[in-house]
């Protein structure tokens, strides 16, 4: 059980930051590219290449290359349900 709980609390951690919210938001929409998540997430590259490791680490995204380019999309698993949730939520337009 406190594996569990590790693993909930950082799976948690890794949701704790408005930017990563933003890109799982976007990848919840449409697999995309490291430049077409940067034009929907304002963040300089580096940044983004920073939130995309911290993501993957903890299996809440996956990749494939084509090429050159990397595609992020949400990891299947249980994270998924939680990320359609808040994507259902908390991912459209303010009201």
């Amino acid at each position: 059980m406190s594996e569990h709980a590790r693993e909930a609390a950082s799976f948690l951690k890794a949701l704790a930051n408005a930017n990563r919210l933003q890109v799982l938001c976007a990848l919840s929409e449409a697999e995309l590219s490291v430049s077409a998540l940067m034009q929907r997430v304002p963040l300089s590259q580096s940044a983004m290449s920073q939130h995309l490791a911290v993501l993957r680490a903890d299996g809440l995204v996956a990749t494939r290359r084509e090429s050159q380019t990397v595609y992020y999309r949400i990891a299947p698993g249980p994270a998924m349900a939680l990320i359609e949730v808040l994507h259902d939520h908390f991912c459209g337009t303010p009201g």
